[in-house]
């Protein structure tokens, strides 16, 4: 808009330092969400020596370690990654809930960008679509969001 000052992030990640936490839990889906979130990462040029890979059993445990990490100052963004498949109990909607919300609230309290890249779907058919193929790589799409944030955060501290 004319006249007003206007911040915006890049994926540029040429000097960023990002943490990706993923999930055992579902490791067919989560392992291509992997592959996805590295793959534009380095793309957009992150050095694979500033990131670092932490394994969980599952999604219900992506907030407590995301906020260890972001605790430990070692990281710019984090990526969150898992998949959490509805079954026939209200199981999934504990573990996507508070995943979801946990995650946002290390994000608020540690001041760190964090991309959602946890799938909370119906079916196997459904997570397939979103690991790399009919819905793109949702794996992807949460690093970029952690690159992008992750720069405004930076443009808004000087």
């Amino acid at each position: 808009m004319q006249g007003i000052n206007t911040i915006e992030g890049d994926l540029i990640g040429r000097d960023l330092r990002v943490g990706i936490i993923a999930s055992r839990f579902n490791e067919l889906i989560v392992e291509s969400l992997v592959r996805g979130a590295v793959d534009a990462l380095v793309r957009h040029g992150v050095e694979r020596g500033a990131m670092e890979l932490v394994r969980v059993p599952g999604a219900w445990e992506l907030p407590l370690v995301a906020q260890r990490m972001a605790r430990s100052g070692r990281f710019d963004a984090l990526v969150a990654l898992g998949a959490v498949i509805r079954g026939a109990t209200p199981h999934f909607d504990y573990v996507a809930g508070e995943c979801g919300k946990g995650l946002g609230a290390v994000s608020m309290s540690e001041n760190i960008a964090i991309g959602f890249g946890v799938l909370t779907v119906d079916s196997i058919e459904q997570a397939l679509e979103r690991a790399g193929t009919k819905a793109g790589n949702k794996g992807a799409d949460a690093a970029l969001s952690a690159l992008e944030t992750a720069n405004v955060l930076r443009r808004l501290e000087r």
